[in-house]
């Protein structure tokens, strides 16, 4: 799952991304209001829910919430916001948030909402993909061949993840790059190579090709 973070605290915003990588999130951060939207019209489709801070510099997270909702874009978002009143709270959700966490919060609440967030209905988004005999379940983040488990890195099970909810075609690499990792980070282009590889070695044992396109991407065949 990819998640942009929205924070201008940098040290906040550095501890959550910590640990919601931890946990196996791919994040993204961003720390102001007007690169939102910027953000979610350049790569929204890559993003699985947005965290987001009321109180940003250039555009509170309220009225970013707002335009986002009045564009169409259904994204879930977790708002965070050191105003913990029922106003702010009804202000927060009216504006298109979905949920609504005060500062200061537990790490462990934040990964519970934003996991119960995740497991709402949303069009096109099956929790469990299939593949042939391949299963993965997107919740518990295991993949099994016939029953039988891949043993997958949580890096592996994002990559193959997201190959499955593209069957039969081929995934661009920098888009796959996009959402399993975070895009401002460069120093991680070369180690998806690996993790391809990786992945590509486990597939193998089991008959599945993870074929790669030159100059394109992947396909999983």
């Amino acid at each position: 799952m990819k998640l942009l973070l929205v924070e201008d605290n940098p040290k906040l915003s550095a501890s959550v991304k910590e640990g919601l990588e931890q946990e196996g999130y791919a994040v993204t951060c961003l720390f102001d209001g007007p690169s939102v939207l910027r953000e979610l019209n350049a790569r929204g489709a890559a993003y699985d829910a947005v965290i987001l801070d009321v109180m940003l510099p250039g555009k509170s997270g309220l009225d970013a919430c707002r335009e986002m909702r009045e564009q169409g874009k259904t994204v879930p978002v977790l708002m965070l916001t050191a105003m913990g009143a029922t106003g702010d709270k009804v202000r927060g959700l009216d504006a298109g948030a979905d949920d609504y966490l005060a500062k200061p919060f537990d790490f462990e609440e934040l990964l519970a909402r934003l996991r119960a967030l995740l497991r709402r209905p949303r069009p096109l988004v099956p929790v469990t993909l299939t593949l042939g005999p391949i299963s993965f379940h997107a919740t518990d983040r295991e993949a099994t061949v016939s029953g039988r488990p891949l043993g997958l890195t949580l890096r592996e099970s994002s990559i193959l993840e997201y190959l499955m909810r593209h069957p039969n075609q081929v995934v661009p690499r920098d888009r796959l790059y996009a959402h399993v990792w975070d895009v401002n980070d460069d120093s991680q282009s070369n180690v998806m190579d690996v993790h391809i590889k990786n992945l590509r070695k486990k597939l193998g044992t089991y008959g599945f090709r993870l074929k790669t396109v030159r100059g394109i991407g992947y396909r999983l065949a």
